[in-house]
C-alpha cells in the first residue's frame, strides 16, 4: 500500500516522498543471513555459485533484496533476488494482526468494511513469496509480447527456487528520472506513451497484467544493438510476483466502459456508462459517481451526479462531458473534490462500499491506471493531458472489434452462405478502421503540439544559457 501511495501525484508531496523509499530502499538483511538462506535453498554457498558477489544490495524492498553478482556457470553478470530470511513467519503474524485489527474496525464501525483487505492479503502475499511463480509469470509475459514491436523488455530468468531468483542483470535508471533521460537523450513524452501502450496491451488485449506496478519496478535504458524496440530506449519491467487475469467478458466490458467515458456525452452514453460500470465494478447507479472518479482520477463527468449536486459545485469549475474534454486539473476542481469529501454526507462510506464491491482484479486495474497517470505527471510531459486516453481508446476499440470479429466468424462457420453475417462483418470492420483512424489523426495532432512546446522550451533555454540550457529546458529540467 505504501508503494502505491508513493505513486499518487494527487496526494501531498510530504506523503509521497515519505513512502517512496518503500519502493526500493527498505532496511537490508545482513550478508551472513542471506548467505545462510542461499545455502539452505540451493545446497551451495554464494561463493560456490558466483565468481563475484556484491554484499551491498542495490535495492531493498519489503519482501526481498537484490545483489549484483557474476554467475560462475554462464559467466554472465546477474541480479540475485533473495527473500528476507524470516519473512514467512513474520508475514503470518502480520496477516493475523491485520485480520484481527480489521475485524475490530468492522465491529465498532460497521460502515467501514475492510475485512476484504485482509482476505486479499492472505491470498496474494504467498504468491509474491514464491519466486518460482515470478519466473513463470515473467516467461508468460515474454510470450504475450513476442509478436509485438514494443520497447518492453523482461530480464531473462537463469534459475529460480521459492526464495532465490537469479536473473539477467539490467543496468538503467528509474523510469521517472528526468536527469537520466536527459543524459541518455531519451524523449520523456515517448516514454510516457509507451508505458501506456504496454499496460493497455496487457489489460485490454492480453487479459493478463502486472498487478504490482510502481516506479521501483520499472527501469529504462538505451536500446542495445538488436533490440526490438521502435525507439532508442527499452522499458524494463521487474518483479513479476503478482499477476491477474481478466476473463474475456470482463475484459471486453471494461473496454466498452472506457469507450463510453471517452465518447461525447448523450443520454445513451450516460446509460452505457452506468450499465458497464455495473457489469465491471458491481456498482449500481447510486455508487456510480464514486466508481467513475476512482477509474478516471478526476471529478465525475456531466450526467454522473444528480442535477442538485452539479448546481452546488463552484461556478468556476465546469464538469467535462467526456474524458476527451477534460482539461488539466485546476484548483477549482481540486477544491470541488475536497469540498465533496468534507461536506457530502455518506461519501466516505460510499467509497468504502465501492472498494468492497469492486472485484479484486478490477481494483488492480485501477492501480495500473494510477501508475500511468502519475508517471505522465512525473515525467513532465508536454502533450495534452488527454493524450494517454487516446491510447486507451485505441486498445479498447481494437479489443471490442476482435471480440465481435471472433463472434461473427464463429457464427459464419455454423451458418454457411449467410450473407447477412458477412455484411455485418464488413460493416463492423469498416466502423473499427474508421474510429481507429480518427484516433490516430488525433494522436498526430497532439504530438505536433507537444513537439512545438518542447521546441519553444529549447529556444528559450538556448537564449538564456546556450546549448546546455536548451538541452535541459527541452528535457523538462531546471536551467
Amino acid at each position: 500500500m505504501g508503494q502505491h501511495i508513493a505513486s499518487l501525484y494527487v496526494l501531498p508531496v510530504e506523503w509521497t516522498s515519505t513512502m517512496r523509499p518503500l519502493q526500493d530502499q527498505c532496511e537490508p538483511t545482513p550478508y551472513e543471513s542471506v548467505d545462510a538462506l542461499f545455502q539452505t535453498d540451493m545446497g551451495m554457498s554464494l561463493k560456490e555459485v558466483f565468481d563475484e558477489f556484491d554484499p551491498a544490495p542495490i535495492g531493498v524492498a519489503s519482501l526481498a533484496q537484490v545483489h549484483i553478482a557474476r554467475h560462475r556457470e554462464t559467466g554472465k553478470k546477474v541480479a540475485v533476488k533473495l527473500q528476507h530470511p524470516h519473512l514467512a513467519e513474520f508475514c503470518d503474524i502480520d496477516m493475523k494482526m491485520v485480520e484481527v485489527t480489521l475485524g475490530w474496525v468492522k465491529y465498532w464501525f460497521p460502515e467501514f468494511e475492510f475485512t476484504w483487505l485482509g482476505e486479499e492479503m492472505r491470498t496474494n502475499l504467498p504468491k509474491e513469496m514464491d519466486f518460482r511463480l515470478e519466473a513463470d509469470n515473467a516467461e508468460r509475459t515474454i510470450e504475450d509480447f513476442q509478436s509485438i514491436q514494443t520497447s518492453l523488455y523482461i530480464p531473462e530468468t537463469i534459475m529460480a527456487t521459492k526464495r532465490v531468483l537469479i536473473m539477467e542483470y539490467i543496468q538503467g535508471g528509474r523510469v521517472d528520472d528526468l536527469r537520466y533521460l536527459a543524459d541518455a537523450h531519451i524523449d520523456r513524452n515517448k516514454v510516457a506513451l509507451e508505458l501506456s501502450r504496454i499496460f493497455n496491451q496487457m489489460v485490454f488485449v492480453n487479459g493478463w497484467f502486472h498487478a504490482d506496478p510502481h516506479p521501483g519496478n520499472l527501469l529504462i535504458r538505451l536500446a542495445p544493438k538488436g533490440s526490438r524496440s521502435p525507439f532508442n530506449f527499452e522499458i524494463v519491467l521487474l518483479d513479476h510476483g503478482l499477476y491477474f487475469d481478466l476473463d474475456p467478458t470482463l475484459r471486453v466490458n471494461y473496454a466498452k466502459l472506457w469507450l463510453s467515458l471517452i465518447a461525447p456525452a448523450s443520454p445513451t452514453t450516460t446509460v452505457d456508462r452506468k450499465k458497464y460500470a455495473e457489469l465491471v465494478g458491481n456498482v449500481g447507479p447510486d455508487l456510480y459517481p464514486v466508481f467513475e472518479a476512482a477509474l478516471t482520477g478526476r471529478a465525475a463527468l456531466q450526467g454522473s451526479v444528480d442535477l442538485d449536486r452539479e448546481k452546488e459545485d463552484d461556478s468556476s469549475f465546469r464538469r467535462a462531458s467526456s474524458m476527451i474534454e477534460i482539461q488539466p486539473q485546476s484548483k477549482a476542481e481540486l477544491d470541488a473534490i475536497r469540498n465533496a469529501v468534507v461536506s457530502t454526507e455518506g461519501l466516505l462510506t460510499s467509497v468504502f462500499d465501492v472498494l468492497r464491491r469492486v472485484p479484486r482484479r478490477v481494483l488492480m486495474v485501477l492501480k495500473l491506471n494510477d501508475l500511468t497517470r502519475s508517471l505522465d505527471y512525473a515525467l513532465m510531459t508536454t502533450h495534452s493531458n488527454i493524450r494517454i486516453f487516446l491510447i486507451t481508446a485505441k486498445y479498447c476499440t481494437y479489443a471490442v472489434w476482435q471480440d465481435e470479429r471472433k463472434r461473427l466468424i464463429g457464427a459464419m462457420q455454423t451458418s454457411y452462405f449467410d450473407f447477412s453475417l458477412l455484411g455485418r462483418y464488413f460493416t463492423g470492420w469498416w466502423k473499427f478502421r474508421r474510429e481507429y483512424a480518427k484516433l490516430i489523426i488525433g494522436e498526430v495532432f497532439m504530438d505536433i503540439q507537444a513537439y512545438t512546446i518542447i521546441t519553444k522550451a529549447w529556444i528559450k533555454g538556448l537564449w538564456k544559457k546556450g546549448f546546455e540550457g536548451a538541452h535541459q529546458a527541452a528535457a523538462g529540467l531546471a536551467y
